[in-house]
């Protein structure tokens, strides 16, 4: 990450009229405004343009549409800049890389990002399609040192602020299907993944991934997830900026971890719980092992299970399991 290229980003992305005088940058670097230029044009080859404007000096015209870390860089706020990333073109799987970069000894807590992944993966080992289509294939990695019961709820947790955020920023009301896909009146556009290293009585290492559907086109999506995936794009109907979106998501991982580790994301999670869930009131089957039970979807309880009240009345709570939505008629 070019040091100048990043400061270049950051004032053009960070200035009110949208402007910046090539004397103001070339002050900024302590370097001569020939050597800004060559910077700039750096930035060209990489899918940037600018446009120049006598007397006001140069505004940012063109952005990448594929992920860019020291765009993605600039555009993060200052509280979230100790949030060191890393942007790859293609991983088997970011949760993997992030698990082996933990294993090394890198720092927590960390993001590795990823235009494309080879081997990405959701429960139970399935494939999540993670072609690079400008989507967002993200894991997230931290040492909370935490009581491993309360992992359940990190993840519907994490869930619910991604949905939020979505709602911010494509202006469309994102679901969660329990207990790890986000989707839009049944169509999957994302799924999380959750993976800890527990030692004794608490957690050591954790990785929160994310496999988001940003702006994938239409007719590119494998025959078999066609009918039932769908993206933010699609959904909001205009293109979504992958780094704004992937530096507030960075932001808003980084805030809602904070919650979680202090305590306070449960309540929190309590009162946003019901915008976002999309089972209850419906008629569901869990299929948890060899037991298959079904019922109507109640919510969740105190600990993140999902309530089920069977067709005997009874209450039914589950941590885990396969949820599928009954047909109607």
């Amino acid at each position: 990450m070019s040091q100048a290229e990043l400061v270049i980003l950051r004032e053009l992305t960070g200035a009110a009229s949208g402007y910046v005088s090539g004397a103001a940058l070339a002050k900024k670097l302590g370097m001569s405004r020939v050597a800004v230029w060559q910077h700039m044009e750096k930035l060209r080859a990489q899918g940037f343009d600018f446009e120049g404007k006598k007397s006001c000096g140069y505004r940012l015209a063109r952005k990448p549409d594929h992920l860019h870390a020291t765009f993605i860089e600039a555009l993060l706020k200052s509280r979230n800049r100790e949030f060191p990333l890393t942007v790859l073109e293609t991983v088997d799987s970011t949760n993997d890389e992030a698990a082996r970069q933990l294993a090394d000894g890198r720092p927590a807590p960390f993001v590795v990002l990823a235009r494309e992944q080879t081997k990405g993966r959701g429960r139970f080992g399935r494939t999540w399609h993670s072609g690079n289509h400008g989507n967002l294939y993200a894991s997230f990695a931290f040492r909370p040192h935490v009581s491993p019961q309360r992992m359940p709820m990190f993840t519907l947790w994490m869930g619910v602020s991604v949905c939020e955020l979505i709602s911010t920023l494509g202006g469309v009301k994102a679901g969660i299907k329990w207990p790890n896909d986000i989707v839009f009146d049944g169509r999957k556009a994302g799924g999380m993944l959750t993976e800890a290293r527990i030692d004794a009585d608490q957690m050591r290492d954790l990785v929160f991934g994310l496999g988001l559907n940003i702006n994938q086109p239409a007719g590119t999506w494998p025959a078999d997830v066609a009918k039932r995936a769908t993206s933010l794009t699609a959904e909001a109907g205009h293109p979504i900026d992958l780094n704004h979106f992937a530096a507030a998501l960075i932001g808003r991982v980084r805030l809602a971890y904070t919650h979680f580790v202090d305590g306070s994301h449960e309540q929190l999670l309590a009162d946003a719980w019901p915008k976002h869930d999309t089972l209850h009131g419906r008629a569901i089957t869990v299929l948890n092992g060899r037991q298959r039970i079904e019922g109507t979807a109640s919510g969740i309880d105190d600990h993140g299970s999902l309530l089920l009240r069977d067709r005997h009345g009874q209450m039914q709570r589950f941590s885990a399991g396969e949820v599928t939505l009954e047909k109607v008629g």
